[in-house]
């Protein structure tokens, strides 16, 4: 069982790394929203980065925008840097779990993992790099198991309300799911919405790198999983969605090889019927297609050398047609904003035989939430950390490195997230 007790040596349930960054800024505000939620009511945090002035200046903003003055004085600082290996092992050796907020992960993650591991520190993660998602899981899984810790990935926007939306509606169907697409719409306010260019980043290094993520894949000599029913059938490039109304594209991000990884656990470890999965998000009428097509050719044209990676980088506004930005977006922007996820499965009822005929039953749920990138994913990486804290005998027999659903699947997460604003509903 997860160990999940502070001690003297151990004072802190969370340690937020990159708590200055500008993600980890809203992580912390979510944080101090929660410390109810702590066992035993009280949950005992601090936060860690490179530089003692901008964390004591993220605390002092948390405590201007939630009014808790004792923000300032309460909360403690911890100076930890990826590149000082003695000062990661400093911060781990102090948390019970570390939130890490530091990216691109690719370049940052596997030195806070590491040190992690070795001080015997849970780690939670809110990246959206298949790369480095899945090199951890090879790297650092049989290690994790020794120690009883729990490494736990992609706990943001990518990729809980896809993989716990999965498992939500396998739960809600009654029978046995074999199939489910989902489809993933986004709402703005009259301000209009933007992401930081940190996720951008991410996403150039990330399709520079594909062939590597390709052959790390092939290390793991998975054998395909095996489909029950009828094969889901893969949609076009850009396809008119009847489900959505909308022209749709597949979904880019992680929430594909996270929701396989957390099928292949649940399959292999407790005999679980593997459901199939298709991702596709919708981007609106023409006039967006137009735009899409225009910014995804030059994308793929310049990431594939070193100039056109930094003029992506120095431009992306430009490059983007303003939908990620340096200056990240407003706080009245993001409280316009809004994301859907709708899931469309389909399987057989229980007096039909799976291995016979085609699925005879549908369902249809939702997961619906505030805005994805600052205030549903410190939302959806507070309540994972709380649930291993508060639900430690529901987790995994043994520690390991996990995707969300494999971790949360016999837990209260869903629960949680639907009393914090993340909607999981049954249409």
């Amino acid at each position: 069982m997860a160990r999940v007790e502070t001690s003297s040596n151990r004072p802190y349930h969370l340690v937020i790394f990159g708590a200055s960054g500008f993600t980890g800024q809203f992580v912390v505000e979510e944080v101090a929203r929660t410390v109810s939620e702590g066992p035993n009511g009280n949950l005992k945090w601090a936060v860690a980065g490179r530089s003692m002035q901008k964390l004591e200046k993220v605390l002092e903003q948390a405590a201007a925008v939630l009014s808790k003055p004792e923000l300032r004085t309460e909360v403690d600082v911890i100076v930890a840097d990826v590149g000082e290996p003695d000062s990661l092992a400093a911060m781990c050796k102090q948390a019970v779990i570390v939130l890490n907020c530091v990216g691109p992960y690719r370049f940052f993650g596997e030195q806070v993992v590491r040190a992690c591991v070795e001080n015997g520190a849970h780690h939670i993660d809110i990246s959206g790099e298949p790369q480095f998602l899945e090199g951890t899981q090879l790297n650092y899984s049989s290690q994790a198991a020794e120690k009883a810790v729990f490494i736990i990935g992609s706990c943001g926007f990518d990729s809980i309300p896809a993989d716990m939306g999965v498992l939500y509606t396998r739960d809600q169907f009654r029978g046995t799911l074999t199939a489910v697409e989902s489809f993933l719409t986004f709402s703005s306010g009259p301000e209009g919405g933007c992401i930081h260019d940190g996720t951008w980043q991410s996403a150039i290094y990330g399709f520079a790198d594909s062939q590597k993520l390709q052959s790390l894949r092939r290390k793991f000599n998975h054998k395909p999983l095996p489909a029950v029913g009828s094969k889901l059938r893969r949609r076009g490039a850009l396809f008119f969605s009847n489900e959505i109304q909308q022209y749709s594209v597949p979904f880019m991000g992680s929430d594909p090889s996270v929701v396989k990884r957390t099928q292949r656990f649940l399959s292999e470890e407790h005999q679980d019927t593997p459901v199939q999965y298709g991702a596709y998000a919708g981007i609106g009428g023409v006039w967006n297609i137009i735009k899409m097509m225009f910014a995804g050719m030059m994308f793929w044209f310049l990431v594939k050398f070193s100039f056109g990676r930094n003029l992506l980088m120095k431009y992306p506004e430009f490059f983007s047609f303003g939908m990620f930005s340096k200056a990240g977006p407003t706080r009245k922007q993001m409280e316009g904003s809004s994301f859907q996820f709708s899931f469309y499965g389909e399987g057989y009822t229980d007096e039909q035989d799976p291995t016979q005929g085609k699925p005879n039953a549908k369902i249809r749920t939702l997961v619906q939430g505030p805005e994805a990138a600052y205030v549903a994913t410190p939302i959806a990486m507070v309540q994972a950390a709380l649930t291993i804290l508060n639900e430690p005998a529901a987790l995994p027999k043994r520690g390991g490195v996990y995707t969300p659903g494999a971790a949360f699947a016999k837990t209260t997460l869903i629960d949680r997230l639907n009393k914090h604003g993340i909607q999981f509903s049954v249409i």
